[in-house]
This record gives structure tokens, sequence and C-alpha cells, in this order.
């Protein structure tokens, strides 16, 4: 089987700072009508972000093949060049030199409440990304994008007789109950943390036992709980990896995703693709950002030993 992934979603910039106080105490419920506050912020850090580009970072330092789709700016030539540094095949990343690369502004306060803006940019024309059937490719993931970029993902694969995960991500609120049935018809396998799952639910009128007898599979992200896989009529209960660290939540979601498309394009059960995801999110949640976590092959191998009894090579 080929392990080459289309990763389709957003290739992003977080821009990340820290005000050293309390927004609380500057934000005044008694003058919120004429908001006019601005924060003094000494610490900033720029990371390489979106759902696309953390998902092919991740796949790729398990070895695996990704392919990312996305569309970005004239602003975006370090990303690139940083992406096949890594060995990721850039071919689908389609630069628009008259936008920007979408852009994720984030203030943190002392109490860890964020204050966050969203500058889309050339993801709002990821729909015109029109990759082509590669022989090699033999999955794919639709992750959070522009709405239409999404669908527009999602057919070509259908039509292309390429399988893929759907995962809904932070795009939630785009997506109403005929969005969501829609795109359940597409895809083979859907991903989703807790309160995704009840989203879809809500929307759908169909609970995830339900929706997964219409698919490959669901996979229900837990947190610190693990796990949950609907497949094949049966639920199946995986443990979580402890971390042994908590330091930044951000992006574990796609650590995960990483781990389930590598196992399925090298042979894996989707149970033990699921303990693979579990170690990835893990390693994740133990450094800032989405895209600093380095765990060596020796280091994955030894955590699904320890916590499955399983060997990742």
């Amino acid at each position: 089987m080929s392990d080459k992934v289309l990763v389709c979603g957003s290739v992003a910039f977080d821009t990340i700072t820290v005000f050293e106080g309390h927004f609380k105490d500057h934000i005044l419920a008694d003058h919120i009508k004429s908001l006019s506050v601005s924060f003094f912020v000494p610490s900033m850090r720029k990371e390489y972000g979106g759902c696309a580009g953390n998902i092919a970072y991740s796949l790729r330092l398990l070895g695996g093949n990704p392919l990312p789709v996305a569309t970005v700016g004239s602003d975006a030539a370090d990303y690139l060049d940083y992406m096949k540094a890594q060995g990721i095949d850039t071919r689908w990343v389609r630069v628009l030199d008259d936008m920007y690369t979408p852009q994720c502004f984030i203030t943190t306060d002392k109490d860890n409440n964020q204050i966050a803006s969203f500058h889309p940019g050339a993801m709002l024309r990821s729909s015109e990304n029109a990759f082509l059937r590669d022989e090699g490719v033999s999955w794919g993931i639709v992750a959070p994008d522009a709405k239409e970029g999404m669908f527009a993902h999602a057919r070509r694969m259908r039509e292309q007789g390429i399988p893929f995960v759907f995962d809904l991500g932070q795009a939630m609120p785009l997506f109403n109950g005929e969005d969501l049935t829609e795109m359940l018809s597409l895809a083979h396998i859907v991903t989703a943390n807790d309160y995704e799952a009840g989203i879809i639910s809500e929307r759908t009128g169909r609970s995830m036992q339900d929706i997964a007898r219409s698919l490959q599979a669901v996979v229900v992200t837990r947190g610190a709980q693990g796990t949950t896989l609907y497949e094949g009529g049966q639920t199946v209960d995986i443990g979580p990896v402890p971390a042994k660290q908590v330091v930044d939540p951000t992006g574990c979601g796609d650590a995960h995703r990483a781990g389930v498309l590598y196992g399925l394009t090298h042979g894996w059960s989707l149970v033990d693709s699921c303990r693979l995801a579990n170690v990835m999110g893990s390693f994740k949640i133990g450094s800032r950002g989405p895209q600093n976590h380095k765990p060596s092959l020796a280091e994955v191998d030894a955590a699904l030993q320890e916590n499955y009894g399983i060997r990742f090579a």
C-alpha cells in the first residue's frame, strides 16, 4: 500500500503574545459599549500552524508521506522552505501572490484567557486548488479550512476514488445539519473530539454509533480519557497515554489525526492506529506550539510498547 496522503486544510501562521496581567482588570462591563483597550505584550512568538501544516508535520515525523493541499499567500516562502526541509512534498500548496497566508493572532493573559482574531487570507480561495489524482495516494483527510474548500476537496476525492477522513474541528460553526449529512455521505472515516461529536449528533439527529454504521469508522477523542472507536457495529474504548508533562494542547488533535493516517496507510488495524494516535497526542501536549514536538521513532516505539504492548516497526 502507498503511504501518500492528501492533507487538505489550512496552512497558517500563529502569532502568540502574552499579556502579563488580567483582561478582567481592563475590560470593564460598564464600558463595554465603548471598548478601546491596548495590551502591552513583551513576550511574542510566531509559530507555523494550520491544520494541514500540523498534520503533515506529525505524519512526516513518523516517516509518513503527506502531500498538503492548501492555499497560502506571498508571505509563505519561509513556511514552504521549512516544509521542504522536512521532506514534505508541497506540490499542492498553491501560492496566491495577491493575498496573505492565513494568520491567527492570539493574546493570552495570566489566567490563560485568550483574545484571538483570525485572518483567512488565501484560505478563502482554497476551493480553487484542484489537485489531480496521484496514483500513489491511498488516503486523504479533509481538515478545517474554508467551508467551500472542504466540500470541493471532499467531492474531488470521492470522484477520484480516494478514501478520506473528515475532521470537522474548528470549522464546526460553518456546518449545519444538511452540510454535515452531505459530508458524511462522502467520507469514509469521521474524527472528532467529544464536544464536536456531540454537535454532529445534535445537528444530524444521529448518534455516533448510527453514523459509524454507514462509514468505515468513527473516531472520537476524549482528551485524558483516551479515544473511542466505533467500527463494524462495535464500540472500543482505547485507554490514554499519560503525558509526561502538560504544556500546551494546541495541535494535539492534529497530531492524533497524523497517527490515525499513518496506521491507515501502513496496513494497521484501526484500533492500533488509534493507539499510535494517542501516543502522538501525548508527545504533542508536552511541547509549546503545534509543531515543536520531536519524538524519535525509538521513543514512539517505546511508548507503544509500554502503553499497549505493540511495536511501531
